[in-house]
């Protein structure tokens, strides 16, 4: 047989050599993509041990706590751990290149000032202001025009803390002037003074004084007279585990999510 019979005998069994590794590449991009539209996906899913990490507002300490044993729960090998502090604090930590992979802050304003470094923000509770006291109110304050008398101390987060601004707003809106003692730095500071006595007044969030019943008291203000919190979480854009970030997200977003968030007293979106 000459040399040029052997090559053309040759092709068709090169061929079938180069099918064969095709039709696996082809397979397996069909289990990816089913895999991405279908079942669980993410590190956690694939069994591999992901760590969170959540920049969170003062204000969720508690109700996160909780969030993440139930979310732990449902994804195992999930570890969620976080860093709170005050929504300023927060954005300048994002800024800074701190390594997180989800932001929760206390008001639309300082999310918004990060679109460049998150993902699209969801709204996952809203809460109102009240003024937290000394138990059983020794001083009588009865509302917010109270904490203008110069014989209280009151102490208010400082104007950039979310709290701050939204207590400024409320008592701008009510001509209440009041010179406080201290200015915090976060709404869970702002408690601490009252609870330690080094301040008769503060003005918090109904979920912070909740949370510390029996420790402080407090006196409502009017709904007509009061703000309303927004809490926006986020994706971080530099998150090495974008998808079991968007998956905490969307569990706060859950009803099992929402659920825990109005057992500690926020309220729905």
């Amino acid at each position: 047989m000459s040399s040029t019979l052997i090559r053309r005998a040759a092709l068709p069994a090169v061929a079938a050599a180069l099918v064969l590794p095709l039709a696996a590449c082809g397979g397996s991009k069909s289990s990816s993509s089913s895999s991405a539209s279908g079942s669980p996906s993410g590190s956690a899913a694939s069994g591999k041990k992901v760590t969170l990490t959540v920049l969170a507002a003062a204000s969720l300490d508690n109700v996160f706590k909780a969030e993440a044993t139930a979310y732990e729960k449902a994804h195992p090998g999930t570890t969620v751990r976080f860093s709170f502090a005050g929504s300023q604090d927060l954005a300048a930590q994002v800024k800074q290149g701190v390594p997180a992979d989800v932001l929760v802050t206390a008001d639309t304003k300082t999310m918004d000032g990060l679109k460049s470094e998150t993902g699209s923000p969801t709204i996952i509770a809203k809460n109102r202001l009240t003024i937290a006291t000394a138990p059983g109110n020794p001083k009588k304050i009865t509302g917010l025009d109270d904490l203008s008398k110069s014989s209280l101390k009151v102490v208010l987060a400082a104007p950039q803390v979310p709290v701050g601004n939204y207590g400024d707003k409320v008592l701008k809106a009510q001509h209440v002037t009041v010179h406080p003692v201290s200015q915090e730095a976060s709404v869970t500071a702002v408690l601490s003074k009252v609870e330690l006595g080094e301040a008769d007044a503060g003005i918090v969030y109904v979920t912070d004084a909740e949370g510390a019943k029996g420790k402080v008291g407090t006196v409502t203000i009017p709904d007509s007279q009061n703000a309303i919190a927004s809490y926006p979480a986020a994706t971080l854009d530099d998150s090495k585990d974008k998808t079991d970030a968007s998956a905490f997200v969307s569990f706060l977003a859950s009803s099992q999510g929402q659920s825990i968030l109005r057992s500690y007293g926020f309220q729905q979106p």
